[in-house]
């Protein structure tokens, strides 16, 4: 199959409609509204459980930031070593430095400890300086895949980087877009060179309950919205038929 559809999956219910819809893999993560942290072991053993694509795992021990303490990169590894004895398909994570550029160091220490499973530097990435510098130091590095918006606040923004990413890399690296990328999108992507592609597919679902939400659990002073997110079967179908085309 030459393109590749990776759902962004922050519960079981959408890692199983993301299989449903035709998804080639999920990224598994938790608080997606922070930029996404480590998901829970139970989270991740009932994904592998319940899905037969794989299961690639955010390694992240906080939002902010992506320059950690010795603490929270200890953490990191010890979370690594849960997912490998879990069974998971790949590991997504990555560090920088004080500065913003590449923390090889430590990013090789994490994919060492991934001990060959797929890794792939994770968003962290959009924050770097020099974009083209730190493509070559994950190439260096033997990193798999680099998730990118390139540098927008969207990857359809961001093609034009994007683009030049692919052209550096060479295929040495896969560059990944990822960042409201839709069924109108997705195809200016196509255009600059991508293969792979990183979503959500969001959809809003009524919840489960009938109580009215009288306390908002965000700290905000707004009322939420009486609805539920999760990963839509349909649209990430729509997105796999209108791939296929172009295939």
């Amino acid at each position: 199959m030459k393109f590749q559809l990776e759902i962004c999956a922050t519960t079981i219910h959408s890692a199983i409609n993301a299989e449903r819809g035709g998804a080639n893999r999920i990224e598994l993560c938790d608080n997606l509204w922070e930029g996404g942290t480590t998901p829970s072991h139970a989270s991740i053993e009932k994904a592998i459980e319940q899905l037969s694509i794989p299961v690639f795992v955010l390694i992240r021990p906080r939002g902010g930031d992506f320059t950690y303490t010795d603490l929270e990169f200890d953490l990191m590894k010890r979370e690594i070593e849960h997912c490998k004895q879990l069974g998971v398909g790949g590991i997504v994570s990555g560090v920088l430095l004080p500065d913003g550029a590449i923390d090889k160091v430590r990013t090789k220490i994490l994919m060492e400890q991934s001990e060959g499973l797929p890794f792939t530097f994770h968003r962290a990435f959009d924050q770097v300086p020099d974009p083209i510098s730190a493509l070559d130091d994950l190439i260096e590095l033997d990193v798999d895949r680099v998730l990118t918006s390139g540098q927008e606040c969207t990857a359809a923004k961001g093609k034009a980087l994007i683009g030049d990413l692919i052209k550096f890399a060479q295929d040495q690296i896969i560059i990944l877009p990822g960042g409201g990328i839709n069924i109108d999108n997705i195809e200016s992507l196509v255009k600059v060179g991508c293969t792979e592609f990183h979503l959500s597919a969001k959809e809003y679902v009524q919840r489960n309950s009938i109580y009215p939400i009288k306390v908002p659990m965000n700290g905000s002073a707004d009322i939420p919205e009486e609805k539920l997110t999760v990963s839509s079967i349909e649209k990430i179908r729509q997105l796999r038929s209108k791939l296929d085309e172009k295939a």
